[in-house]
């Protein structure tokens, strides 16, 4: 059933579970010890119910189809697989490399979503430190 959706809605749903993964991880910390699936999936739900269009645009015997949901559960599992082995790129791990030595701090990162968290994260105390 997934495979006969177009390549827009296939695209829309992809992205709609990497947004809503890397802002679950961001909301707790990248810690991966208050990870939770049940927790991600009514985050994801949420996302997708407010703000991804692919939604309206499968049918409702689609979306309630125990084949689609195994489905969905399978893309999942890729999509979250392929964020966390997707390595840092050397611009990052530059960057951050840079930061912590200016802040005195040593976060560590797995992946390149990880990284631009960890990234972010160092930008902000670099501007409350500049404060």
């Amino acid at each position: 059933m997934y495979k006969q959706l177009s390549s827009g809605v296939k695209i829309s749903i992809t992205r709609s579970i990497s947004t809503a993964f890397e802002n679950y991880l961001a909301s707790i910390g990248w810690d991966e010890d208050r990870f939770s699936m049940e927790e991600f999936m009514k985050r994801w739900q949420e996302y997708f119910l407010e703000n991804a269009a692919w939604f309206e645009k499968v049918p409702q015997e689609v979306l309630l189809s125990p084949e689609f949901h195994e489905e969905i559960a399978q893309k999942i599992d890729e999509v979250i697989a392929k964020i966390l082995n997707e390595k840092p790129t050397k611009k990052q791990i530059e960057s951050i490399e840079k930061m912590q030595k200016q802040l005195g701090t040593n976060y560590t990162y797995g992946c390149k979503a990880e990284a631009n968290y960890v990234e972010q994260l160092l930008k902000e105390r670099l501007k409350e430190k500049e404060c």
